[in-house]
């Protein structure tokens, strides 16, 4: 967290702190897969944040472009299948753009195929009760306004397939904080610098530590853990364990 000195409290983001965990009950967020210690959050295991070091932005970003790059030409014809199938399924757009908050609180459009009906706000709209789940963890369990394939797109994340241009782009990339909503920073409260310090990413701590099972709480830790721990040899666990949170099916809504 940010320290505090004579010049009064500094941004999360500006400090490069030490931090020794003595034990594994001292960790703020204890669940499944986060006290693995493959993740570097073991007991006695120094950890010093190394996300804004120039050496691993530098090597992130080699492995964002390379990555995606490939995963875009190799999944080219699966990519051609799903946009043949939302135009059977609810005709066009094939893919739509959301407002998101990105690294330095630049605002940026996230790319993903589209999974809900064209009237989705109407849909939305028409439910009191859903608005106000909306409102409070900007998920809705079973959501009425998602059409069977855009289901089973969400069930297995293929929907986020387009995010991989976001990565190609910079704004975005393979491993990071869940992309937010403007709304939704207000909810991080003094965690936010954190949160604006990196890029939002495709796969994260979230995505394999159960998705929306999550509650938003848990959320903003499994943010700060990442910034903490964040490496390249935890980016490629990270994604090799949201693969297989994927391919389980767990917690997507």
């Amino acid at each position: 967290m940010a320290g505090v000195d004579d010049q009064g409290k500094q941004p999360a983001y500006e400090e490069d702190p030490e931090v020794f965990i003595s034990s594994i009950r001292h960790l703020p967020y204890r669940r499944r897969k986060l006290t693995n210690p493959k993740f570097g959050f073991a007991s006695g295991l120094k950890l010093r944040a190394k996300y804004p070091r120039p050496t691993y932005q530098f090597g992130k970003r080699v492995m964002d472009v390379a990555i995606s790059l490939a995963v875009l030409i190799l999944l080219s014809p699966l990519l051609l299948l799903i946009a043949i199938g939302i135009m059977l399924s609810d005709g066009w757009p094939i893919v739509f753009a959301q407002r998101r908050v990105g690294q330095d609180g630049k605002v940026f459009r996230i790319f993903k195929f589209r999974s809900m009906v064209k009237n989705a706000e109407a849909v939305l709209a028409a439910r009191p009760d859903l608005m106000e789940e909306y409102k409070r963890t900007f998920k809705i369990a079973n959501d009425p306004r998602i059409f069977p394939l855009g289901r089973f797109m969400r069930k297995t994340s293929l929907d986020e397939l387009p995010q991989l241009w976001n990565v190609l782009l910079g704004n975005m990339s393979l491993v990071g904080p869940r992309p937010i909503v403007e709304k939704e920073l207000e909810m991080y409260g003094d965690q936010k610098d954190i949160y604006l310090a990196m890029k939002p990413g495709c796969a994260g701590l979230w995505q394999c530590s159960g998705r929306s099972d999550t509650t938003y709480e848990e959320r903003v830790l499994l943010d700060e853990q990442y910034y903490k721990g964040a490496s390249l040899r935890n980016d490629v666990k990270i994604l090799a364990m949201t693969f297989l949170a994927i391919f389980k099916r767990e917690g997507a809504h």
